[in-house]
């Protein structure tokens, strides 16, 4: 069974614009980061359950575009999505 989230819920998960832009990826604001990034994905549960669905069927891929691999929004969500958050 093949499903995808559409691109636009995916954008609505992503951490708002104004977060991502004061965490600026600094390690020393990650922990306030997490904090901040999962009270914005417990706005909205029907897209974390969506991909705890999707998840249960298959491998999913969280997609990131820092360098840093141990501080990244993708950290969290999986985080999240395991029930760690």
């Amino acid at each position: 069974m093949a499903s995808n989230v559409p691109a636009t819920n995916v954008k609505v998960i992503a951490p708002s614009t104004e977060l991502r832009k004061w965490f600026a990826h600094d390690p020393r604001r990650w922990e306030e980061f997490r904090r901040r990034y999962a009270a914005e994905l417990r706005q909205h549960p029907d897209l974390l359950t969506e991909l705890r669905s999707l998840a249960r069927h298959g491998p999913i891929t969280l997609v990131y575009a820092a360098h840093d691999e141990a501080h990244n929004d993708a950290i969290v969500l999986r985080d999240m999505l395991l029930g760690r958050g």
